[in-house]
């Protein structure tokens, strides 16, 4: 199974290091963010880990739960988030869900096809309060993801949920944001009555309007 932007983003029930959950509701009313591991006790992982446990105030600022998956049992998840902590100097703080028959997996397609069978790629799937799918990145095993990148799309995410704007290339939370193209001039004086910077007439440039 694929799963693209825009679809509803598979419900699942499983064990995690927190208990037992059911994915749409242990999301609720938030954002989600679910990543997947090759492994326990993998060296980029137990580094990824640490750091999503160090900023996980700044998802909890943005309405986000952050859950973590590996194809091996949550008994091996706990013993490695004893090294995670002791190493990375931060408690893993957030569920790691135990998927050793790769039921979650394969709903994810999170299985590289010309890799070991039982290995999970790098996923990371944003997941909107809709429960459709916003993001999807796969990274290499041999990359550690890029957790503040994230949080900046994130942060894209949010605005463009709420107003009729587009970020630009490399935008970050408190700069120029440009209007939709499938928004008109009339209708965009009504949205953004404190006007904008036509460059050309399909980019249109104005602060971000939530700040």
């Amino acid at each position: 199974m694929t799963v693209r932007l825009g679809d509803i983003a598979p419900d699942f029930t499983a064990p995690t290091t927190q208990g037992d959950i059911s994915f749409h509701e242990w999301l609720g009313d938030s954002w989600g963010v679910l990543f997947s591991h090759p492994r326990d006790f993998t060296p980029v992982c137990t580094t990824e880990l640490g750091y999503v446990a160090k900023i996980k105030p700044e998802f909890d600022k943005r309405n986000v739960k952050v859950i973590g998956l590996s194809v091996d049992s949550v008994e091996s998840h706990i013993k490695w988030e004893g090294d995670i902590g002791e190493t990375q100097g931060t408690p893993v703080n957030f569920p790691m869900i135990g998927d050793p028959d790769r039921t979650v997996a394969d709903l994810y397609d999170m299985i590289h096809p010309n890799a070991n069978d039982t290995q999970t790629v790098r996923s990371v799937f944003v997941i909107g309060p809709d429960k459709k799918v916003k993001l999807t990145i796969t990274y290499p095993a041999s990359t550690g993801r890029n957790f503040d990148e994230i949080l900046r799309v994130i942060d894209s995410l949010q605005l463009t949920a709420g107003y009729k704007v587009a970020t630009p290339v490399n935008w970050t939370d408190g700069g120029d944001v440009i209007i939709g193209a499938a928004v008109s001039d009339e209708e965009a004086k009504q949205l953004f009555p404190q006007g904008w910077t036509t460059v050309k007439p399909y980019l249109r440039v104005l602060p971000q309007p939530n700040k």
